[in-house]
C-alpha cells in the first residue's frame, strides 16, 4: 500500500513559543487527539489535548515542554507498523518526517483504517473464525495446514489476544463452510471461541440438550 498519497499537510505545527491559548484554541476548532509541536522549525513531538487544556492558556507552549510525545512515522513506514504507531500512542493524527527529520504533514487514523477495511480480510467473502490455544502449544504453521487440509483459503490471521496461558487467532477463511474446519481445530486441541450457525457440533450439543431436557421433565 502507497501511503505516501495519504499525507495530509493542512496543519502546520505550533510553535514551542506560541501560547497555550492558541493551542487550546486549535483543539477546540480540530477533532484531533494531538497537535504537533515545533522549535526553530524542528518538530518536537506532539502534545495531547488532555494535556493541553490542564495548562494556564497565559503560558507559552515550552513552559509544559516535559509533556511533549515524540512520536512520529517515516513515509516509507510500513502501513502495519503505522496502525501500530497510532495504537501505541493513542493518537489519531501521525506525524510523518523524512529522512532528515523534516516535518511532512500527518496521516489520519481514519484514512489509515479505511485501507486496512478494503484488503481482502475485510472486503472479500468469508467466515472469521476465533480460536484458542495454550500460549506455547499453537503455531502459524499448524493453523494453516487445518484450514488448507479442508480444502479452504486463509485470507488472514492475527492475534487478538493474549495473556500468560492462552493466545487467540482470528481467522479469516474462505471458499468453505467452516464446520468441517472447526471439527479439525477441536481435534488439535483448539478451543473455538466464535459462534457460528454452521457450527454443527455446538447445534448438536444444544439439541441433545434440549431433548434431554424434555426428558427430564416428562
Amino acid at each position: 500500500m502507497q501511503l505516501q498519497n495519504l499525507v495530509i499537510n493542512d496543519i502546520n505545527p505550533l510553535n514551542i513559543t506560541d501560547k497555550i491559548s492558541d493551542l487550546q484554541m486549535l483543539f477546540n476548532q480540530l477533532t484531533y487527539s494531538h497537535i504537533p509541536i515545533q522549535k526553530d522549525g524542528v518538530y518536537m513531538g506532539c502534545i495531547s489535548e488532555t494535556d493541553a487544556h490542564c495548562f494556564d492558556g497565559a503560558k507559552i507552549i515550552g513552559d509544559c515542554n516535559y509533556t511533549i510525545e515524540g512520536f512520529f512515522v517515516r513515509p516509507t513506514t510500513n502501513w502495519l507498523d503505522v496502525l501500530e504507531a497510532f495504537a501505541q500512542n493513542d493518537s489519531n493524527i501521525m506525524p510523518v518526517l523524512d529522512k532528515n527529520n523534516l516535518y511532512l504533514g500527518y496521516y489520519e487514523l481514519n484514512d489509515i483504517m479505511h485501507l486496512f477495511n478494503e484488503t481482502p480480510f475485510f472486503s472479500e467473502p468469508g467466515g472469521i473464525l476465533i480460536v484458542e490455544k495454550g500460549i506455547h502449544d499453537y503455531s502459524f504453521s499448524e493453523i494453516s495446514q487445518i484450514v488448507e487440509s479442508n480444502d479452504a483459503k486463509l485470507m488472514g490471521a492475527f492475534i487478538s489476544k493474549m495473556d500468560s496461558d492462552l493466545v487467540r487467532i482470528t481467522l479469516k477463511i474462505g471458499n468453505a463452510s467452516l464446520n468441517e474446519i472447526i471439527q479439525t481445530f477441536r481435534r488439535y486441541s483448539y478451543n473455538i471461541v466464535s459462534g457460528h450457525e454452521d457450527d454443527s457440533y455446538i447445534e448438536s450439543l444444544r439439541e441433545r440438550s434440549q431433548y434431554l431436557d424434555k426428558y427430564l421433565n416428562m
